[in-house]
């Protein structure tokens, strides 16, 4: 097969096929999370908890946060699958939550969102509230 065919023969698959999925951006995950700090920050409480040390927690466990009954119940523990099904439709997943959100409908902006907080987890700000604890 010439290069020339070969070369049509990947545009066709790439037309069928459609591209691959990019790879999580944490970059645009941040611009994403704008939208989340209307309630959240990364390191304090705000209307809602903060969001440092997110991936791993129970829900409803940060000290000193008031939380819905709901969510102290619901006995969920943050990671990809929980948080991604959770910013879907937070009221879907724990009905009677106070967080009143509809949620983050695209899957890629879901993606990205927490590709950034896991980023964010290793940041100094976050940093810093791990070494106030210690």
């Amino acid at each position: 097969m010439t290069l020339r065919r070969l070369l049509a023969a990947g545009a066709l698959w790439i037309c069928v096929t459609g591209p691959a999925s990019a790879a999580p951006d944490a970059v645009r995950g941040e611009q994403i999370y704008v939208r989340c700090q209307a309630c959240h920050a990364l390191s304090y409480d705000r209307v809602g908890p903060r969001h440092c040390g997110l991936f791993g927690r129970t829900a409803g466990s940060v000290p000193g946060f008031t939380y819905s009954p709901a969510m102290k119940s619901s006995h969920i523990v943050w990671n990809d699958k929980t948080l991604d099904r959770f910013l879907t439709s937070p009221l879907k997943m724990v009905p009677g939550t106070a967080m009143t959100y509809d949620g983050v409908s695209d899957a890629k902006d879901r993606a990205d969102l927490l590709a950034y907080l896991k980023a964010a987890d290793s940041s100094s700000e976050c940093a810093a509230l791990r070494a106030v604890k210690r």
